[in-house]
């Protein structure tokens, strides 16, 4: 018999409709109360690490998660994690590149509160223990599961404000199904490096680049003190000219500047030579981050700081060119 954990951080699957139907936080978590209905190769233990919003989630709330499933996870063969949608990406990318397991970590949610019609928690909390509890889903990484779709953390992302649907992976699409309850992978990821750090390095950056930007914000930046800037470039990495002398001279300070693409699928890359293109970026050193959106990419960094990484080893890791 397979033992799965269980561990809720809050969310809208953890949420309840108040009496002027405003979804509130609920005082006790009624997740905990109720177990999804398995078959008896699956034993379950619950815990409620956290009682979140997920706009509430912090890489320190993110890192203490990480360190739970570490110090526990020989005790079980999977482990699931429940969690609000809005920042649930984040959550599992960090938790992808600090967990060293083999074991299956799935990261779950819902669009809808436990007590809506149709609400979509218990269908999602069921389908990822059966992927936590199933042998294809070892060694892959942690994984996003709702809707009955298995995603890989470092490419999934959420595309809806309020679809069921919402979760997506426009580069590369779903790992794998949940199928009448049987977990199909129809594809694998080659699992990543990962970092056990003991700190989160902070007063880190994304920026979205816009039609006519200019250097304030990077201007203002550099005088409050940074340790590093993630910025989402127009199509393959482009940026405004008038940014340029501003990232040179951060470039000059060592701070790390990292350049991803504000689209939603494709990838960054040195095609354009002019003024502010990705080729003349690339020279003046900014990092060309390949294959994630913005807040993938700051979290990227962010382990790679915390780890200590710096230089060419740090500029290699946010390359993210192991894929």
């Amino acid at each position: 018999m397979k033992k799965i954990l269980i561990l809720h951080t809050g969310g809208t699957i953890s949420m309840q409709t108040d009496q002027q139907g405003v979804i509130q936080k609920s005082a006790v978590n009624p997740l905990v109360r109720d177990s999804p209905r398995l078959t008896n190769d699956v034993s379950l233990v619950q815990e409620e690490l956290f009682n979140l919003p997920s706009p509430h989630m912090t890489p320190t709330t993110m890192l203490q998660l990480t360190q739970k499933i570490q110090s526990v996870g020989n005790k079980y063969d999977g482990i699931v994690v429940t969690h609000g949608t809005d920042t649930l990406e984040e959550t599992a990318y960090f938790l992808d590149l600090t967990l060293a397991v083999d074991f299956p970590v799935v990261v779950t949610g819902a669009m809808r509160s436990s007590d809506q019609i149709s609400a979509d928690g218990p269908a999602n909390i069921k389908a990822a223990v059966n992927v936590a509890a199933s042998d294809a889903a070892r060694k892959l990484g942690v994984l996003v599961v709702l809707n009955d779709q298995i995603f890989a953390a470092r490419f999934v992302t959420k595309t809806h404000a309020t679809s069921l649907a919402t979760f997506q992976a426009p580069l590369t699409g779903p790992l794998g199904a949940v199928v009448d309850e049987h977990v199909q992978i129809f594809t694998r990821v080659t699992k990543q490096i990962s970092y056990q750090i003991g700190h989160v390095t902070d007063k880190l950056y994304l920026l979205k680049a816009f039609a006519g930007m200019n250097a304030d914000l990077l201007s203002m930046i550099e005088a409050n003190g940074t340790n590093g800037i993630v910025i989402e470039g127009f199509g393959a990495g482009n940026l405004p000219p008038t940014l340029a002398p501003a990232l040179q001279r951060l470039v000059v300070a060592k701070v790390p500047v990292v350049l991803v693409s504000r689209t939603v699928n494709g990838s960054v890359a040195p095609i354009y030579g002019y003024e502010g293109g990705a080729t003349q970026l690339q020279e003046l050193g900014v990092i060309l981050c390949h294959n994630l959106n913005g807040q993938k990419a700051l979290i990227r960094l962010q382990i790679g700081l915390s780890a200590g990484l710096s230089g060419n080893e740090l500029v290699n890791y946010l390359k993210n060119e192991e894929n």
